[in-house]
């Protein structure tokens, strides 16, 4: 009995030093791959999370801006009916007047509007030249929407952009721009670009039409 007892005990010798050694090595081994794989998807996330957030806080600051773009066309308007009330004002805005960013005549060709090389030459930075409360900063141009500086709209050899209301409009006149018109009557149109600088360097070009 003694005998079978003594070989027992050296066969399960064996199992009970090298079994659990191989087990915690094991263990740990997945325990780092599964810790690593995690921290890797921690990072992919917290960059997901922050592009996110840049997106959409620009796109907030894209839609303010253009919303204050507005401002530019309210106070373009407001200089235009200004002229028009003087005696003469008509007149007036035959000539070029680049310190109020108002031109005669539309470009020869359109400009490059996100260049501010085009703004130098001649704009009005709305709020007295300073941004806003938001870090927005407004400036427009006017054209009048003629071919040539320097001339009155019915002067001999120049061509603009004219609205003339259904109900002032004789029907023999030629309803082609720059054509001859019986009727006297009509409004001028003119553009104003208006481009917002936002405070993450955000840039907004806008034009309006108007009528005057």
């Amino acid at each position: 009995m003694s005998h079978g007892t003594e070989i027992m005990t050296i066969a399960r010798k064996p199992l009970m030093q090298h079994s659990p050694k191989r087990q915690q090595g094991i263990v740990l081994l997945i325990a780092l791959t599964v810790l690593v794989a995690m921290s890797l998807a921690g990072v992919a996330l917290m960059r997901s999370v922050d592009n996110t957030v840049v997106i959409a806080g620009n796109i907030s600051f894209k839609q303010a801006s253009l919303q204050v773009s507005d401002r530019g066309g309210r106070d373009a308007m407001g200089w235009l009916a200004a002229k028009y009330a003087l005696p003469g004002g008509v007149t007036i805005l035959k000539d070029d007047d680049p310190s109020n960013g108002y031109f005669s005549a539309r470009p020869p060709s359109e400009p490059d509007w996100f260049d501010m090389g085009t703004w130098n030459n001649g704009s009005l930075i709305t709020n007295g030249g300073l941004p806003d409360g938001s870090g927005n900063t407004v400036r427009y141009v006017i054209h009048r929407m003629c071919m040539t500086p320097g001339l009155n709209e019915s002067d001999t050899g120049q061509s603009c952009s004219k609205y003339f209301p259904a109900n002032q409009r004789i029907d023999s006149g030629s309803k082609s721009i720059g054509q001859a018109q019986f009727d006297s009557k009509f409004q001028m149109y003119y553009r104003v670009t208006t481009r917002v600088d936002g405070p993450r360097n955000n840039v907004t070009i806008t034009q309006t039409a108007l009528l005057q």
